[in-house]
């Protein structure tokens, strides 16, 4: 069992990235050395080199990103002006206010500081304080693989070629797993790569993930005669850039107040927010459930459409027993989304219930 700092990496996702990257550093350094020798030319050199600094700078910037964590809120955190509570909203659990472009994370059970996502790989949130160094490990990872699919794969070629071989001939077994290493190193660069893509257009539109989802909402709920909502915190993509991609990746402010463009203020995104939630409460509609629901993601008994249909997402499901209400805000063919109404003794323990459910379990209050 893994206590203190280590808890942070006794997780599926941290061990097993450590785990590819340790499997294809030293499959690739074999290689080279056997193919490329280091020793023989400056150009050998330069290669192993270039991917021996790359695999170093992808395990720090991965350790770092864990041990260095997104930045959480203090718990029951308020503003410095009381009269600023009015623009923002209120997490139950943390028992304080979300402060500009801050998210609650239910994984993390805390709130985070420009919570971009939470990342398995790393057990923990992107945020604040760790999205340079995310970024880093994706480029270093990427090009490490790109480099290491470069030696692995001339390395075979050299062994399945004609030509007598300036190293002993391999075992079957190192054969498989070279193979199995090349597969890899390009499934990251693919995979990864993408990851990537996605990271520096966020970091150069200065926007997260959670507030791409925020602009999709702004922009569906307006209609063609409706001002515009301006994003405020993009202002230029080189000013962008330098807020998140330093030299030591630490990034620029205290993740709690942050520049805004012209015409904007702290909050205006936050307003923008607290819109959205009460659109969503006029909404909502409430539903009395007639089946019992075990919670499961994958539901027996509730017919093939449910069944068949499975939600392609990581938000929970919820345990629920006939008669109770839910009050709903999302809904797909087969599933609803909502919230279970507790009694005010239930509430004052500061949990909320909410989650998908089967939509045939169910019946609308009208």
């Amino acid at each position: 069992m893994c206590v203190g700092p280590l808890k942070k990496i006794c997780h599926w996702g941290p061990l097993s990235a450590l785990a590819t990257i340790k499997i294809i550093t030293l499959m690739t350094i074999h290689c080279s050395r056997q193919w490329w020798p280091p020793q023989d030319s400056v150009p050998a050199a330069v290669n192993f080199l270039l991917f021996f600094t790359l695999s170093g700078l992808t395990l720090f910037h991965f350790i770092s990103a864990i041990f260095e964590g997104p930045g959480y809120l203090p718990l029951k955190w308020t503003p410095e002006k009381a009269t600023d509570i009015q623009f923002l909203q209120y997490c139950i659990v943390c028992q304080g206010y979300k402060a500009p472009r801050s998210h609650h994370c239910r994984k993390c059970n805390r709130c985070v500081m420009k919570m971009d996502h939470h990342c398995p790989w790393i057990n923990t949130c992107v945020g604040h304080y760790n999205h340079g160094h995310f970024a880093a490990f994706l480029a270093s990872a990427v090009g490490g693989c790109c480099v290491s699919s470069f030696i692995l794969i001339s390395w075979i070629a050299s062994v399945l070629s004609l030509k007598p071989l300036p190293f002993p001939p391999p075992a079957v077994f190192t054969l498989i797993l070279v193979v199995f290493t090349i597969g890899l190193s390009i499934g990251v660069v693919l995979a990864v790569g993408m990851l990537l893509y996605f990271q520096l257009s966020a970091i150069i539109r200065n926007q997260t993930e959670i507030e791409d989802w925020i602009m999709e909402k702004s922009r569906y709920r307006r209609d063609e005669t409706d001002a515009k909502f301006i994003y405020p915190y993009s202002k230029g993509w080189r000013f962008n850039i330098s807020q998140v991609l330093t030299w030591d990746c630490t990034p620029v402010g205290d993740g709690i107040t942050w520049p805004v463009i012209d015409g904007c203020d702290q909050y205006t995104l936050t307003k923008e927010q607290l819109a959205q939630k009460l659109d969503k409460r006029k909404r909502a509609r409430k539903y009395r459930i007639i089946k019992p629901i075990s919670g499961s993601k994958f539901p027996i008994g509730h017919g093939c459409g449910v069944f068949c249909h499975p939600l392609y997402t990581d938000e929970p499901r919820i345990k629920l027993d006939v008669d109770d209400i839910v009050v709903v805000t999302r809904w797909k063919k087969y599933w609803l989304f909502g919230e279970k109404e507790q009694k005010e003794d239930e509430n004052s323990k500061l949990k909320r219930i909410r989650g998908w459910f089967p939509r045939p379990c169910a019946i609308e209050i009208i």
